[in-house]
């Protein structure tokens, strides 16, 4: 499939979503064919058999596979980080840039056990958006300029994506964007991000409650919410799944702030996600909220918070598994297996 045109406003995205590819109901069927006839009882590989049957849908072919998969982390900084919401400094973000790219990150050594490619996004690390509660983080301008950039992940030969990301403030953004997507109190969104506790955790629910009053006259618009509450990260990570979708790459959403930015889309168009799993589940308090919001159950529950991709990453190998089952299992017939006892 050809790369669509980058868009340049808000309305070339929504053009975009309005034509999207579904599922491929062919290789959906070769599945289910396939899948009784596999040397076990019917269901034994529990949410295995239902992830393979998700790959080849979403990658439309059978037998689906994943040799080539891309765990794509997208940093930005966010100008709230001023206020003293994280227990680290803004210039921790591109710090933590150059130790992905030396290989001295825990994604790097993930990547590595998973055979997984890594690319990692600097977005505007000197250009920090605006403190959301004086004014919109994004431009539509700039917050369309990092959907198309984001869109630039999905090359070809990828054939499953995982979504990551780093960015000092960023769950304080993603508290933000949840709440004002699907509503609740705040303090139902806010939790610890890089570890702060009692009078920071107050202010941080308090930048929160000041950032979705600032802008609530336009709060039911997604792209307005993932623009004036948002950050480059979070319109990176929704134009890779959007990419994806339109490229038929199945995706790998990481923890809290990549589900967040990935739920503008389901937003804006109920089932978008549905070529998305949830590779893990955060500790961050939000994340089994957002889940549930999406009816996703995530793989994995290590009780990991670290961000980066490194949830999603680690669910590669899960994915592999299913795959490798459902096609290198032998039959009862070519295995000589009675199916039951008559």
């Amino acid at each position: 499939m050809s790369s669509p045109t980058p868009p340049g406003s808000f309305a070339d995205i929504r053009a975009l979503i309005a034509n999207l590819p579904g599922p491929d109901e062919a290789a959906r069927a070769a599945v289910r064919s396939r899948e009784p006839q596999l040397t076990k009882p019917a269901g034994a590989l529990g949410r295995l058999e239902g992830i393979a049957e998700w790959l080849a849908t979403w990658q439309a072919r059978h037998p689906p596979s994943v040799d080539h998969p891309r765990v794509a982390v997208f940093a930005g900084n966010h100008g709230i980080s001023a206020l003293g919401v994280s227990a680290y400094p803004a210039s921790v973000t591109g710090e933590m840039v150059k130790n992905f790219v030396d290989g001295g990150a825990a994604i790097n050594q993930i990547c590595r056990t998973v055979n997984a490619d890594l690319r990692v996004y600097e977005m505007a690390l000197d250009a920090p958006t605006a403190d959301f509660t004086k004014a919109a983080a994004l431009s539509e301008e700039v917050c369309v300029q990092a959907l198309a950039y984001g869109m630039m992940a999905v090359e070809p030969g990828v054939d499953l994506l995982c979504v990551g990301e780093m960015g000092i403030g960023n769950t304080t953004a993603a508290a933000a964007v949840a709440c004002a997507l699907f509503g609740g109190d705040t303090n139902d969104w806010v939790g610890p991000g890089t570890g702060v506790t009692g009078d920071q955790l107050i202010l941080k629910q308090k930048v929160v409650a000041a950032g979705l009053a600032r802008h609530r006259d336009f709060l039911s618009d997604p792209l307005q919410v993932l623009s004036r509450l948002g950050g480059h990260e979070f319109a990176g990570i929704a134009g890779a799944v959007l990419a994806a979708r339109l490229a038929h790459v199945p995706v790998l959403l990481d923890g809290f702030t990549s589900t967040v930015a990935a739920s503008v889309l389901e937003s804006l168009k109920p089932g978008l996600l549905d070529h998305c799993l949830v590779g893990h589940l955060s500790k961050e308090s939000g994340h089994s909220r957002i889940c549930r919001h999406i009816q996703k159950a995530p793989l994995l529950d290590l009780s990991m918070r670290l961000g980066e991709g490194t949830g999603a990453a680690l669910a590669i190998g899960i994915v592999r598994a299913a795959a490798a089952c459902h096609n290198g299992m032998a039959t009862f017939v070519d295995a000589g297996v009675a199916t039951k006892i008559d």
